[in-house]
Parts: structure tokens; C-alpha cells; sequence
């Protein structure tokens, strides 16, 4: 119990100190954390509201889950800028389950034949991706595993106006990860923007941990009279000019690979748009086996600490230019892995609150390419990479400092976005 207390004191007095905007300051809490049931509970949806200035966002228990984000575009209407689905209660009967907005873990990502070695020791996890004959639970481990954390209800332990937290408690051995996990999740709204803070504390062994935020982006909210993908989204990495190499199912090989200027993966030279080499044949296979697009962990490359009150550059910017809406990502991780959704097929519905206005005649699904995942993380598979020196970054045991990700969305639709953004970037 002290422990726990202890975490929600941390997350109640530590504060961000992130560029608002481009050239502006912003200082807040990471949560103004209030005992639950000072603010009102789920509405009839099962879903918490918080609101900031000029945003509104709908959380859920099941994962930790971002269900809506609403933002208005240039032309004033209101946009559902995030995929999810009506109600809460569906999450946990969809079989898809798409990774909606949640928080995966213990481990996000991959873990290569769902192992790992600790001390020693091997540990062997639950698999749940590319079953074969041999293994037909799976040969890897992805986002924890078959119940991970996104897949579970977390305990909202505060709520407010404009902030929520959520707790789990993950125990000893479960999907065969070693020790007892304590986590906590706050989410807070201010002028135009959206911070988070997840901290995860090992109570009881030496345990791996290496969380990230699921999100499903379309700055257009599905409502471009244009295109029903996001490949119009510009995008712009400006640390990013290595990646982690993986083979055909995704599982990194150990090599760290440069995106050389004007390549298919180069998104840090300048910004362009997320479908400008999906015409290039040697997309193929970029993103995996007969996959084209990406689904591609790039490595952050920045001088610690970073000072983000000095208006450091963000270390990704997705805009749309049908809506204006822009979106620049500031995080403490090292990592960022981008995915084009190469894996929808129309099979997922949108929202009610999504695919409004002027396309009422498109069927009202996601398309394939029809959103973008932006993963705040560490670098992925890295304690099966001992090479790469990531261990005080992912192995965490009882009395170690706590594991910590921040990260902070700032919006923007003033004009002035598209010449950030660079010309004929679009």
C-alpha cells in the first residue's frame, strides 16, 4: 500500500515542463490526482470523459484505453481524431482485437521466440503471433501476450476535470513473465493538448517491462470526401534516421539500419507524406512478409537530457492538410515505431462520431492504410539484443528506481502548420 501511494504522489508532483506549441512553453501537472469518485464516473457508454482547452477525450478501464479524442479541424468541425469503437463493452468481445488506444505490456512489441534471459536464467512466455504446425500458439510473443495488459480492465484510482488515472496490478508469473508488477497510467488535457505519464514499479523479482500507447490516428477522422486512408498524412521524423532491422515476421536482428536521404524509410531529412513511395515496388516486404508499408521501429537520436522547455524539436509530426490538424509528439523514449495499418481490411467499424460529413456514402469501416500508429517506446526486442546496452532501460527489480514514460501530444491547426511542415510536404 505505501508503494502504491508513493507512485501516485510521484505522478501527482511530478510535472512536464513541454512545448505548448512551436516556440511556446507550457508547464503542467502530470495529474492532479483526486481520490475516484471526486469527478463523475462512466457515462452510459462506459466511458470517462476529461476536457481541455479547445479538447475532449473518452477513456476506458479495459487497457487504459484512448476511446476518443476530439479536436476541431480549420473549418471548425469537430473531429474524432483516434479509432475505437462505441462502447466500452465491445473491447473485450471483438476477436480482432486491433490494440485499440491501449496500453500494452508487460512488454510492448515483440519478444523473439516469446524468451528471454535474466541472471542466467530463461524464461519462457506465452506466444500469440505467427502460428505454424510446430507452434501453433505462435513463434514470437507480441504486446505481453494473450492477456495482456490491453487486453485486461485497470482500476481508475482518480479522476478529475481534466485528468484520469488507472492502475493494474500484473502478478507474479503471468503469460510466464517473472515477478509482481505494479502500474499506473495518468492522462491529463491542457490547452490543446494531451500528456500522459505511465510509471511501472517490480515489487517482488527482477522482471522486464517496457510499456507504449497504442493509438490509432486519422487527423481527418475518416471524414475525407478524398481518400479513406491516411497516406495524405505528412510525416516527419527528425530523429529518425536509423532503424532497427527485422526479419519477415518483424523480429529485430540485431543490425541498426541508416534510412538514407530520400529512401523509402528517410522521414527525418524532411517531412513528406506517409503514401509517397507506395508506388515504389521495393515497399514490399518493408513492413514485413508481402507487407507494404511500414510497421518500422525508428531509433530516437538525441543528446541527454532532453530539454523540452527550450523548445526542443518534437520527435515526430504528423499533420493532415485536408483538415489542418497537426500533431507534434514529445516524448522521453528512445524509440518510435510507426504503422501504416496495412493490416486493416474494412472489416473494422468506425465510430458514430466518425466518417461524417460529405462521405456518408463510403462504406463506414477502416480502409487498409486507413490510420497510422505513432508508439512511443524503448527500442523494441531489445533484452534478447544484450549488445545493445538497453538493460537499465528494461529490466527493472525490487528497490530499482521505477520504470517511467512520459510523452506529450500538442495540437495545432493555424495555418502558419504548413510551412513547418515544408513545401509540397502536404
Amino acid at each position: 500500500m505505501f508503494r502504491a501511494v508513493a507512485v501516485i504522489a510521484l505522478l501527482a508532483s511530478s510535472t512536464f515542463a513541454l512545448p505548448q506549441s512551436p516556440g511556446q512553453a507550457y508547464t503542467g501537472t502530470a495529474g492532479n490526482t483526486t481520490v475516484a469518485g471526486d469527478s463523475s464516473g462512466p457515462d452510459s457508454n462506459g466511458k470517462y470523459v476529461i476536457e481541455g482547452e479547445g479538447i475532449r477525450a473518452y477513456f476506458i478501464a479495459y487497457g487504459a484505453s484512448i476511446s476518443n479524442l476530439f479536436l476541431n479541424d480549420t473549418s471548425g468541425i469537430e473531429r474524432d481524431v483516434v479509432a475505437g469503437f462505441d462502447n466500452a463493452s465491445y473491447y473485450e468481445v471483438d476477436r480482432q482485437h486491433p490494440h485499440f488506444g491501449g496500453v500494452p505490456g508487460r512488454y510492448a512489441n515483440r519478444i523473439k521466440n516469446s524468451s528471454f534471459v535474466i541472471d542466467g536464467e530463461t524464461y519462457n512466455i506465452t506466444p500469440n503471433e505467427n502460428p505454424t504446425p510446430d507452434n501453433p500458439q505462435g513463434l514470437d510473443t507480441l504486446h505481453g501476450g494473450p492477456d495482456g495488459w490491453d487486453w485486461r480492465n485497470w482500476t481508475v484510482v482518480a479522476h478529475t476535470k481534466d485528468s484520469i488515472t488507472f492502475s493494474l496490478t500484473d502478478p507474479d508469473g503471468k503469460e510466464g513473465f517473472p515477478g509482481e508488477v505494479v502500474s499506473y497510467v495518468t492522462y491529463t488535457l491542457g490547452n490543446m493538448t494531451w500528456d500522459m505519464r505511465m510509471v511501472a514499479l517490480a515489487t517482488t523479482k527482477v522482471t522486464p517491462i517496457m510499456l507504449s500507447s497504442h493509438t490509432y490516428w486519422n487527423l481527418d477522422g475518416f471524414a475525407n470526401n478524398e481518400t479513406a486512408t491516411a497516406l495524405n498524412h505528412s510525416l516527419w521524423l527528425p530523429y529518425g534516421g536509423q532503424r532497427i532491422d527485422t526479419d519477415p515476421i518483424l523480429i529485430p536482428t540485431g543490425d541498426i539500419l541508416a534510412n538514407q536521404p530520400g529512401s523509402l524509410n528517410d522521414f527525418y531529412t524532411t517531412p513528406k507524406q506517409i503514401g509517397a513511395n507506395f508506388s515504389n515496388p521495393d515497399l514490399l516486404g518493408n513492413c514485413g512478409n508481402n507487407c507494404t508499408g511500414y510497421d518500422t521501429c525508428y531509433l530516437t537520436n538525441r543528446i541527454a537530457p532532453y530539454d523540452w522547455t527550450a523548445g526542443e524539436t518534437p520527435v515526430a509530426r504528423l499533420r493532415s492538410a485536408w483538415s489542418g490538424i497537426q500533431v507534434d509528439v514529445f516524448t522521453d523514449q528512445d524509440a518510435f515505431q510507426i504503422y501504416s495499418c496495412g493490416g486493416q481490411n474494412g472489416s473494422m467499424a468506425l465510430k458514430s462520431t466518425q466518417g461524417l460529413h460529405g462521405v456518408e456514402d463510403r462504406p463506414r469501416t477502416i480502409q487498409q492504410y486507413g490510420c497510422v500508429v505513432m508508439e512511443v517506446e524503448d527500442w523494441i526486442d531489445a533484452i534478447n539484443q544484450p549488445a545493445w546496452g538497453r538493460q537499465e532501460k528494461q529490466i527493472f527489480g525490487p528497490g530499482d528506481e521505477p520504470y517511467v514514460l512520459r510523452a506529450s501530444y500538442r495540437f495545432s491547426t493555424n495555418e502558419t502548420a504548413v510551412g513547418l511542415l515544408g513545401v509540397g510536404s502536404g
